[in-house]
């Protein structure tokens, strides 16, 4: 029986510096119907390839480090990683302060559109949490970039949503105009809570007319404190089906958002930390980054283990407060996958671990079992799961 260490590698290549290598095209995700990318289409699927897999090497030898010890930056979503709604999580902020101390970078990102990043560093702020506006990258800023490299400099653009995205279009050196009467080069589609039905119409216009459209983000979407209202996307969506068209889309689950961020925060081995696999770690992997899933807020141990294949994280963690602990490594022996002092194995349907169903790394080793049994392609079912020792 040969005994080999499972490693997440930590030599990514910073996706900003393949850029240039790249069509621009490639680099972004058109909008599949419905508004989310499609799963296993041959997209989604070089996207996920462009993500360092976990392998096995022989004869590798493992040596556990602080998972925050292999990245000079820290990309971090904010609701469930930060904050649940108006509490804090408990130790995020001490986690947060840590990077500084350690010369790492520290940069969030957020798909909102509509909020300044000053608006959102001052209710950062406010918190305890450590934030200045040159900090906060939403997908406005992320939009007008994506928008600047599809279009010649000066090029015209109607910007359907905020005063902010406007403002983020000029900075790029285009032109803001106000009606399609003025034949715009692009439309920019960002939510603002005053738009409405003669905003929409104007968008669609102008789209059907032939101009380049983005959309910021297509959350469909926006939690207020009485319910869920429509988001972006679902405003998106109302222009898709007058056109017929599909957008480029700059903030999560693309890469765009995580391309900005690291770029303007300097950061070449940036690791994603989000609390959702549909937009914070399907975004950081299209990103070619390495991602985090803590597991304070949406997604859970058990949605992890039968994720998506593009929406699979690099490393479990509890809380924040994990990224300064050692990670533990994961060995692999005769089809038997340990970690710590848990077990498990995947054979057809079932996924068997030998270990506490509370113990983080029971899940760890069930993932890398699981995983690596189903490289190519998303099992549907979910897997049965087994615990063979009573947690």
């Amino acid at each position: 029986m040969s005994r080999h260490i499972w490693k997440t590698p930590l030599d990514h290549e910073p996706a900003h510096l393949r850029e240039e290598a790249e069509p621009d095209m490639q680099k972004h995700q058109r909008m599949a119907s419905g508004l989310e990318p499609t799963a296993g289409s041959d997209e989604a699927m070089t996207a996920h390839e462009s993500k360092p897999a976990n392998k096995i090497s022989d004869g590798e030898v493992s040596t556990t480090n602080r998972l925050i010890d292999g990245f000079d930056g820290v990309l971090a979503d904010l609701d469930g990683v930060v904050y649940t709604g108006p509490r804090v999580i408990d130790g995020a902020i001490d986690a947060l302060d840590q990077l500084a101390r350690e010369g790492k970078s520290l940069a969030y990102v957020t798909n909102n559109a509509s909020r300044s990043p000053e608006d959102v560093a001052t209710h950062l702020r406010k918190l305890g949490a450590p934030a200045i506006a040159e900090q906060v990258f939403g997908s406005a800023l992320a939009g007008a970039e994506l928008l600047a490299g599809e279009v010649a400099v000066g090029a015209s653009v109607l910007v359907v949503g905020s005063q902010f995205l406007a403002d983020c279009v000029r900075a790029q050196g285009l032109v803001v105009v106000s009606t399609p009467d003025e034949l715009p080069d692009a439309v920019i589609q960002g939510f603002s809570p005053a738009l409405g039905w003669k905003d929409l119409a104007e968008a669609s216009y102008a789209i059907a007319a032939g101009a380049t459209w983005v959309a910021t983000n297509v959350d469909m979407t926006l939690p207020q404190e009485r319910g869920f209202a429509p988001g972006n996307g679902a405003l998106v969506a109302a222009v898709a089906a007058a056109t017929g068209k599909l957008p480029l889309i700059a903030g999560k689950p693309e890469a765009a958002l995580f391309e900005t961020a690291a770029r303007h925060s300097g950061v070449d081995r940036a690791l994603v930390v989000g609390d959702r696999l549909d937009t914070d770690i399907l975004g950081g992997n299209r990103a070619g980054m390495a991602t985090v899933l803590v597991l304070t807020g949406v997604d859970s141990v058990q949605t992890a283990l039968s994720a998506r294949l593009e929406e699979r994280p690099n490393y479990l963690i509890r809380s924040l407060g994990e990224l300064y602990e050692e990670y533990p490594a994961i060995t692999v022996d005769d089809g038997a996958f340990s970690c710590g002092a848990a077990v498990s194995r995947a054979s057809g349907s079932k996924v068997s671990i030998n270990g506490r169903e509370d113990d983080l790394n029971s899940w760890r080793a069930a993932c890398a079992a699981w995983w690596a049994a189903h490289p190519d392609k998303t099992p549907d079912p979910a897997p049965e799961i087994v615990f063979t020792t009573a947690g």
